[in-house]
């Protein structure tokens, strides 16, 4: 954590990694061909691996790795009465202003404090509407007829599904308490600034685990959840002086919470929130019991059948936008020759080898004299078990870059010594570092520079 990181420190800017997302296939515009969609963003080839292991990589953190934690994947649409449990309809709101003149629309905390007070435009000078609460809930309607009585929203978290659902996953697994239920699922918001590529977007996926415990035990439950999360992120490589902790003061602090603390990244717009953990005490589960009429007290047999509400602590972190913290963390550019030409720089994807969305390159050296049908027998044994692209086509150099461009960690290049001794040059994307390796041995040696890996730099 260093606290005196106050302005990024790579090679990475918003522009380049847009450009290079677009360009490789990692993120698209919404509806591109039809001038965009605002807020919304379509996931390629490349990006859709790179979220899929992100999203694989978590939830066997917080499932797999713990025997006292289950998943479930709750609806996106539920009873209306659930969000005015939640607070969602009554607090779940953005100040919004106007100008009368451009037609711009802003959050009124987001524009110098004399623009709203002289109630002009920053942008054109005109004249600012009275600020105004907006629900960033999506509204629509189920059924039929449109009317009140069949108003339904679409989810802006995750975290209710598994609230109404705690009760079920209590009776059917037999869970006791400390236990917690993980969620990876789409929800929305209707947010009036979405900028800074993906991170705020109007659809987006979410990484939630509610953990409930007994009362009392809830300040050091939500101590060891801080701990366990920032392991996690060393876990995954990330720069860890480019994290740092952020306390919620009592002007942000959420209506339910009790503590909140977020970890923050150091995105190439500055410290932004990455993740949130969260003290909600009992809030959840005692205002689902007073809207539903229903008793979610646990009911400990273990200790004379002592009744009570838990309490949770709560981890939350988006799906996207850790997607575009690992994006900003791997991008590198790295000047290795000295050529006098654009030859001399490579721009890198550093990833983690288990969230790289390939693992393998398989490289013919050239496509005649049967090289190309002993690396399509490659990647078709390395791919039972990686990701392996196959890339025939220019100079091995440029191929090269091509794959460090995408983040490819290893490139297995088959050239005629391959056929003399059944032997394959190695390359690895951090050091550039190449070496001879049996054919017989290299899915098992790739998995051990996975298990092994360190990152560079």
């Amino acid at each position: 954590m260093s606290e005196e990181l106050t302005e990024y420190q790579g090679a990475a800017t918003m522009e380049k990694i847009t450009s290079l997302a677009k360009r490789r296939g990692f993120v698209f515009q919404s509806s591109e061909i039809y001038g965009g969609q605002n807020g919304a963003w379509d996931y390629g080839p490349l990006g859709i691996e790179l979220k899929n292991r992100i999203s694989a990589n978590w939830w066997k953190e917080m499932t797999r790795l713990h025997d006292d934690i289950v998943g479930i994947d709750a609806a996106i649409l539920m009873h209306p009465r659930v969000w005015e449990a939640s607070g969602h309809v009554e607090n779940f709101t953005d100040p919004l202003v106007d100008c009368k003149k451009c037609k711009t629309r802003f959050r009124a905390d987001m524009i110098p404090e004399e623009n709203l007070a002289e109630k002009k435009c920053p942008e054109c000078g005109g004249e600012l509407t009275d600020t105004r609460k907006f629900n960033l809930m999506f509204k629509t309607h189920i059924g039929a007829v449109e009317g009140e009585a069949n108003t339904i929203y679409l989810r802006p978290e995750t975290a209710q599904g598994i609230y109404v659902n705690y009760k079920n996953i209590i009776q059917s697994n037999r869970m006791k308490i400390p236990f917690g239920i993980a969620q990876i699922g789409k929800a929305f918001r209707n947010e009036i600034v979405t900028k800074n590529f993906i991170f705020r977007t109007c659809e987006f996926e979410q990484m939630e685990m509610q953990f409930f415990v007994k009362p009392g035990t809830d300040v050091e439950w939500f101590n060891e959840w801080k701990k366990r999360r920032w392991a996690y992120y060393e876990k995954m490589g990330v720069k860890m002086d480019h994290l740092r902790w952020h306390q919620h003061g009592a002007d942000e602090l959420a209506h339910y919470a009790r503590d909140a603390y977020d970890i923050q990244y150091l995105f190439p717009m500055g410290w932004k929130e990455l993740e949130g953990v969260h003290n909600r005490g009992d809030y959840d589960l005692s205002r689902h019991m007073q809207f539903s009429g229903k008793d979610l007290q646990y009911i400990d047999q273990e200790n004379n059948n002592e009744r009570y509400t838990p309490c949770v602590v709560e981890t939350s972190a988006g799906l996207t936008r850790t997607l575009l913290m690992v994006l900003s963390d791997a991008y590198d550019e790295e000047k290795v020759a000295d050529k006098g030409n654009d030859d001399d720089w490579r721009t890198v994807l550093r990833f983690h080898p288990n969230l790289a969305p390939i693992t393998a390159a398989v490289l013919p050296l050239m496509k005649k004299d049967g090289l190309a049908e002993i690396a399509k027998d490659i990647q078709n044994d390395l791919k039972e078990d990686y990701s392996v692209d196959y890339d025939q086509s220019g100079a091995i150099g440029r191929r090269y870059r091509r794959q460090d461009e995408a983040g490819t960690p290893f490139c297995v290049t088959v050239d005629y010594e391959t056929k003399d001794n059944k032997t394959v040059t190695l390359r690895f994307r951090d050091s550039m570092e190449q070496v001879r390796v049996p054919v017989a041995e290299l899915k098992s040696r790739i998995k051990k520079e996975i298990q092994e890996y360190k990152r560079i730099k």
